[in-house]
């Protein structure tokens, strides 16, 4: 087998967290061992070996095997095909001409409120989502950020690399609570994005403007100084706010402080002056209502003028094999399927 035929028979998985469900597999052939031991030892309380053999029906052990081996088998197929097998891997070679887009999310605790369904930040993935699926050639990045930040993805062109960062943010992401977006947007700068000149670079900011004290218009002003766009949208309810709900505490559904309920508001004034701070920077009043984030990233960036590269990018892709496994456990509850039947039929007969 050459080289080239070996890469492309290598075997790559999408999800591979998906495959430490297989241990269900020896754990239920335990549990089938255990219940064929009690059987029989039951049966011999009611007769004896030679007196089963003539009352049981002919290939009765067999079948047993044969159904159990295939049960096993389908399951252990579906968990692989949750996995998404890949195979046949090729790296092909793009010159690219796009921008350079770091979306920072705020994943603190007043995201969970909500006043948007299912949450403030649920809804936030659900549109960065929109964004990555009308995104051609731009480089994304991701950075959460709370009380602290995270660089959960650096500039890329593996979107199915993204969206697995993105399927991550909660919480629990970003150790310390609080909401410091002044520091979230030094971190794009100065980590996420490189320091070649001439790029055309953008910050998309989803928070609820809540901020303690990082002196976000600083960094926006940073950010004009380097050219960079802040696209900011504000998610969530003004005036009385939302109460922000508390799962790790199941005495009490929402956070208290001296006895009130705890309530985010949205800073849209804020939020306001930040992305305006910016170069060019664009504001979205977004509340406690939709947008449709896919057609404003076609809009404003996608749309928008960008850095043409001289190196070539190298993209490497698989071709899907999800589907042979999957038809592989079908095929093995089918024939699981046939025994019994076959079995009921012998029964009529």
């Amino acid at each position: 087998m050459t080289l080239m035929a070996a890469q492309s028979l290598e075997i790559h998985f999408a999800r591979p967290e998906y495959l430490g469900w297989l241990w269900l597999v020896p754990l239920l052939a335990g549990v089938m061992v255990v219940a064929w031991v009690r059987r029989r030892a039951l049966r011999r309380r009611f007769a004896a070996d030679a007196h089963w053999k003539r009352l049981a029906s002919p290939g009765g052990a067999w079948r047993g095997v044969w159904r159990g081996g295939m049960a096993l088998l389908a399951l252990a197929s579906l968990i692989v095909a949750g996995a998404r097998p890949q195979w046949d891997r090729r790296e092909r070679a793009i010159n690219r001409v796009g921008r350079d887009v770091v979306f920072v999310v705020d994943v603190s605790r007043s995201m969970l409120a909500q006043d948007v369904a299912p949450n403030r930040l649920e809804r936030v993935k659900g549109w960065i989502r929109e964004a990555i699926d009308v995104v051609e050639g731009d480089r994304v990045g991701l950075v959460a950020f709370a009380g602290g930040n995270v660089l959960m993805c650096p500039l890329t062109l593996d979107y199915t690399y993204f969206r697995m960062a993105l399927d991550q943010l909660e919480p629990s992401t970003v150790g310390r609570g609080g909401t410091m977006i002044g520091d979230a947007i030094r971190k794009a700068l100065n980590e996420a994005f490189d320091s070649a000149e001439g790029r055309h670079r953008d910050i998309v900011l989803f928070t609820d403007g809540e901020d303690q004290g990082s002196f976000p218009i600083e960094a926006a002003e940073t950010a004009r100084a380097q050219r960079v766009r802040i696209i900011a949208l504000g998610v969530g309810s003004e005036g009385e706010g939302a109460r922000i709900p508390t799962p790790e505490d199941r005495s009490r559904e929402f956070m208290q402080f001296q006895g009130a309920d705890v309530r985010s508001r949205l800073a849209s004034t804020e939020l306001s002056r930040i992305a305006l701070g910016s170069y060019r920077g664009v504001y979205f009043n977004v509340g406690t209502g939709h947008i449709d984030f896919g057609k404003v990233y076609k809009d404003l960036i996608a749309s928008a003028a960008g850095s043409e590269f001289e190196d070539e990018t190298v993209v490497v892709e698989y071709r899907e094999a999800f589907q042979y496994v999957l038809t592989f456990a079908l095929l093995a509850l089918v024939l699981e399927g046939l025994v019994h039947v076959a079995r009921r039929h012998r029964s009529a007969a």
